[in-house]
Order: C-alpha cells, then sequence, then structure tokens
C-alpha cells in the first residue's frame, strides 16, 4: 500500500533523461490508477528544457530536434513542474532537496568532451568538438564568438558528434539560415576560412557508428565534395564484405561510401574538375580517412601545425592494431569528438574514470553497492554517453522500477517537508530567478517570432532563432511568467 500523501519527486535534468524518468512515472499502473500520486519537479541549470536535444544536437537535424515536440507535449501537460536557471550544488544542495522531496532521480547527462591523451592535445587549436557544438547552439554558458581561421581542420572520431561538426564547418553559411542559428553563429561560420575538413576513425569504413542517415548527409551541402582514400577500402577481404552485406544498416553505409569513391574515381580517370553532390563548384572538401589511429598533435610556437597518425588494421580476432606506418597531415585546428563525460555532482557518488554517478539498476550506491535510499539515476549520467533514445527510455524503464520497488518496500522515508511551493520560498529567498513552463512558453514564441521577421537564403521564413545571453533569456521568461501570473488572477477574479 502506497501513503495517501503524493509522492515527492525532484528530477536533476530537462533532456530526454529526466523528461522520461517523470513521464515513466506518470505512466505506471499504480499512478494511472489513483494508488499513488506524485508531485514531480524537474529542475535545470540552464534556464531552458530540454537540455542535450536543444544544445547538443545540430541545427540543420530537424527530425532528431522532433524529440522536442514530444517532451514539450509531456512537460506541457502540466503535471510535471519545470524549474529552470537552478544550478543543483549551487543554487540549491543536496539537503535541502532532501528535505521537501521523497527521492531525487539525477539526469544530468555528459557534456564535457571525453580527454584524448597524446602528447599535444592542449596545443593552441585543438578543441573538444562537445564545446564547439554547444557554441553553434547557442548554449549560453558558452563564448559568443569561435576561432575558425584554420583553413585545415582535423575532426577525430567516426561517431554522430563528428560527423554533425565536420558537416557545421562544411556547410555554407547560407544553408543554415534555414535552420535557428543565432546571428553570431551565422557570422562566425560565414567568415570561416576552412577550406577542408577531414575526417579521422580508428577503424575501417564498416565499422563507423554513425547512422546511414548521417552518412547520407554529409555529400547534401552544395559546395561540399567527399574525399575518400582508395587505400581505404582495398584491405577489405571478400569474406568481410559478406559480413558487410549481411548487416543492412553496415551495408547502407558501406554502398554510400562504395558509390562515392567509385563517382570519384571515375571522374579522376576522365580528367574531370571534381563537382558537390548536386553538379556544383566545389567550394570545401570533406575527407573521411580510415584506419587512423591518432599519435600526436604536432606544433609549433604553442599552436597546432599538423598532426601524426598511424595505419591501422583489423587483426584475427577483429581488434583494430598498429601497422607500424605513419603519415603526417597538416592541419591548423583539430577537434576530437571521441565521446562525452559525465560531470561529479556535490555530495553524489560518482566513478571519474567512466564518467558516471555510481550505481546499481539506476540506484545511487555507496562503498561496496550499498544503495543510498531516495537517490537514482538515468540516462548517460547512469550508465555512460553511449546508445539513443531509445535507450534512455529502456533506462527510465529500470530507474522507475527500482524507485517503486524501494518505495512498496519502505525503503524510501518521505521528506519531512510537504509543501509543494516550499522549494518556491527557497528559491525566492536565496534571490534565485528561477524560469517555469510559462516563461519557457514565453521564450519558446519571442524565437518562434524572430525567425518568422527573417528570412532565409531562399526568401523563406526562418523556424526559430534563438536568443543566446542568459540574461535576456531569462528577462523573456520572467516576464511570460508574470503575464501568466496576472492572467491567472484576472481569471480567479472574473
Amino acid at each position: 500500500m502506497f501513503s495517501p500523501q503524493p509522492f515527492r519527486l525532484a528530477v536533476i535534468g530537462s533532456g530526454p533523461a529526466g523528461v522520461y524518468a517523470a513521464e515513466t512515472l506518470a505512466r505506471t499502473p499504480q499512478v494511472k490508477s489513483g494508488e499513488l500520486t506524485v508531485d514531480c519537479d524537474i529542475f535545470d541549470a540552464l534556464p531552458t528544457p530540454f537540455g542535450l536535444i536543444r544544445y547538443g544536437v545540430a541545427p540543420d537535424h530537424p527530425r532528431i530536434k522532433g524529440i522536442i515536440t514530444a517532451l514539450h507535449r509531456i512537460l506541457g501537460r502540466g503535471d510535471i513542474r519545470f524549474l529552470g536557471d537552478v544550478e543543483f550544488g549551487r543554487d540549491v544542495t543536496l539537503e535541502e532537496l532532501r528535505e521537501r522531496y521523497d527521492a531525487i532521480v539525477f539526469a544530468t547527462g555528459a557534456l564535457k568532451d571525453a580527454r584524448l591523451e597524446i602528447p599535444g592535445i592542449d596545443l593552441e587549436g585543438s578543441f573538444g568538438a562537445a564545446d564547439f557544438v554547444a557554441w553553434y547552439d547557442g548554449n549560453p554558458d558558452y563564448p559568443r564568438t569561435w576561432p575558425l581561421t584554420a583553413q585545415q581542420v582535423a575532426m577525430i572520431g567516426n561517431g554522430n558528434v563528428a560527423l554533425d561538426a565536420a558537416r557545421m564547418l562544411a556547410k555554407s553559411a547560407d544553408e543554415l539560415l534555414r535552420t535557428e542559428i543565432p546571428a553570431n553563429v551565422y557570422e562566425g561560420l560565414k567568415s570561416a576560412a576552412t577550406t577542408d575538413v577531414h575526417v579521422f576513425g580508428r577503424r575501417g569504413p564498416a565499422q563507423t557508428k554513425f547512422s546511414p542517415l548521417e552518412a547520407r548527409e554529409l555529400a547534401h551541402p552544395k559546395g561540399v565534395q567527399i574525399v575518400l582514400d582508395p587505400r581505404d577500402f582495398e584491405q577489405i577481404t571478400d569474406a568481410e564484405r559478406e559480413v558487410i552485406r549481411a548487416d543492412k544498416r553496415t551495408d547502407q553505409i558501406f554502398t554510400t561510401f562504395e558509390g562515392w569513391l567509385a563517382e570519384q574515381q571515375r571522374r579522376e580517370a576522365a580528367g574531370e574538375e571534381p563537382t558537390d553532390a548536386h553538379g556544383g563548384p566545389v567550394r570545401r572538401r570533406l575527407h573521411l580517412h580510415f584506419w587512423h589511429r591518432p599519435v600526436e598533435v604536432l606544433g609549433e610556437d604553442g599552436k597546432v601545425v599538423g598532426m601524426r597518425f598511424e595505419r591501422t588494421k583489423l587483426d584475427d580476432g577483429g581488434a583494430v592494431v598498429g601497422t607500424g606506418e605513419m603519415v603526417d597531415y597538416d592541419l591548423q585546428a583539430v577537434y576530437r569528438a571521441i565521446g562525452y563525460h559525465g560531470s561529479e555532482l556535490p555530495g553524489v557518488p560518482y566513478d571519474a574514470e567512466r564518467g558516471v554517478i555510481v550505481n546499481e539498476a539506476g540506484r545511487v550506491t555507496r562503498g561496496v553497492g550499498e544503495p543510498i535510499p531516495g537517490l537514482y539515476a538515468n540516462g548517460w549520467i547512469k550508465r555512460g554517453p553511449v546508445g539513443l533514445i531509445g535507450a534512455t527510455k529502456s533506462d527510465a524503464v529500470e530507474t522507475i522500477s527500482s524507485l517503486l520497488t524501494d518505495l512498496e518496500e519502505g525503503v524510501i522515508t518521505p521528506a519531512p517537508d510537504r509543501d509543494n511551493d516550499s522549494i518556491l520560498r527557497l528559491l525566492d529567498a536565496k534571490g534565485v530567478a528561477y524560469t517555469t513552463w510559462d516563461g519557457w512558453t514565453a521564450l519558446d514564441a519571442h524565437e518562434i517570432e524572430r525567425g518568422a521577421a527573417e528570412v532565409d537564403a531562399d526568401g523563406e521564413p526562418r523556424p526559430r532563432i534563438k536568443v543566446v545571453e542568459r540574461e535576456e533569456m531569462v528577462r523573456i521568461s520572467r516576464e511570460g511568467m508574470e503575464r501568466a501570473a496576472s492572467t491567472a488572477e484576472d481569471s480567479a477574479s472574473a
């Protein structure tokens, strides 16, 4: 039997992992039948909801951005309260939350770039791709400018983030006016000196981790030529090709690469000038390099001037091994896109090597597997930065199952402060100018209006233009909150 009083849940992080955790609980039979009632607050350090979907996905990916529509629908129902611009550990502590909530789910994701421990990685001109993504997505916590003076750029990694960042560097800024990019990002990319973007992966063209759609999209931008090295395909045996053909995803990606290479070789043999995929002139080149293991970033006077790689191959067991052959490339910038790393949260057990909260089946643990009652984790901060949105939903099912089991077995101790608005009074007393769902809808409408007032390169209205200054975001949100409160008061007195 559950208590008749509402179960109070705090979720830290409003990206998919946080929203799906709250939604999974709301959809359990216990809640839908009325056996268990829930008061849920979702907190975010940013003034806006949606986390990595708003600030970690390339703006020219409307299909992925469409996930926001689903998250918007969930948070817009009114049974989950959003509190933005509230940073855990700074604006509100673990102890303060535990006084007011029966359980806490940490869903803060993984925002930092994983380290690449090779000589020269800290030279000027060496960047983390996650930081670059946050810049072009308009994250208010990042600088308004980005150094784009390099002509030859390396992108280390063969995942979706590497391809997103490489495509943004290669793509025409005017094409990106069809998206929500802020004015400062457009101006930065428009003035970029980039001529060649090199994407390097340790494995071969059949072992890439990106999707078939991601692969095909590389050739879509106007003025971009895809360049492949025939050597990267020569060591693939007939037996390996049979394995490739047996896997639909791998076959689609490999077939795409083979088609590009065949066309490249045909043009070279015929002495024809290279073109983009649309038959137009080439403005930038996007080189895909496989079988390359990063060895060292080369520098002069503290700046990146190149990079050294070792050619690799697969051994009989399918492991990547070095061949001993070294190859150098002239470069002026290097971006590492080899994965994300989660950040430590104050007072929460943390595995620094994996970048995750220490947990078992979503239960936060201390010592050797001892659960801390009432503390849970979900998403990348729970299992590491792997998998897509579907995996995050599965995570939520496991985490919420653990939470419900603990609740039913009396493991979770009820919080002493049961007042739903106690957290608001605490934030007000601390001078925290938090934002709410009413604030987000006001900011959302403002950004859409800004987009409608401008046109893209084809003369069409833009979908939205993001606000990037935190102070402006909070101001617009707070004004929207005041209007909503005034409207509610007028309705109540009518």
